[in-house]
């Protein structure tokens, strides 16, 4: 590899986009109608409200986090990454959807494992107190089954 050219850090694109939250960049990195699907949520987060306010309660949750791997596959970019959250390790990946424009019109984040996913759910539904349904967190009623 050429001297002059830098080597790629996985997930460092997407890292520029999340911490411009709230800001005029952040919004047009996304597409109109924007849809956040997680695994630490009941339904998915939609439009940039939504997404913004899921991103800047995350903020502060991780105590550490680095991405591992980032493949780019046309309008796919698929990501892995690791790292600490309430002093526990956690991992997961998120996958970007592109539309033509180059817009990001989804995003599927997905956490592990499970009592992690339980643990950042129930932290998240804490933070966005009053800012969302909070029927988005924790597990309704009717999927608890008797053993």
């Amino acid at each position: 590899m050429p001297k002059n050219e830098q080597t790629r850090v996985p997930g460092q694109d997407w890292l520029d986009i999340v911490r411009k939250n709230g800001s005029i960049e952040f919004s047009k990195a996304f597409s109109e109608n924007i849809v956040l699907d997680t695994s630490v949520m009941n339904a998915s987060c939609v439009g940039i409200e939504a997404v913004s306010a899921f991103f800047s309660a995350t903020s502060g949750m991780y105590d550490r986090l680095a991405f591992t791997h980032e493949t780019v596959d046309s309008l796919k970019t698929y990501l892995e990454w690791e790292g600490q959250a309430f002093d526990m390790d956690v991992a997961g990946s998120t996958t970007l959807t592109r539309n033509g424009a180059g817009l990001i019109e989804s995003i599927r984040l997905y956490h592990r494992p499970l009592h992690m996913v339980v643990r950042f759910s129930a932290e998240l539904g804490r933070r966005l107190k009053g800012k969302v349904d909070p029927g988005l967190f924790g597990l309704p009623e009717t999927t608890l089954v008797d053993v």
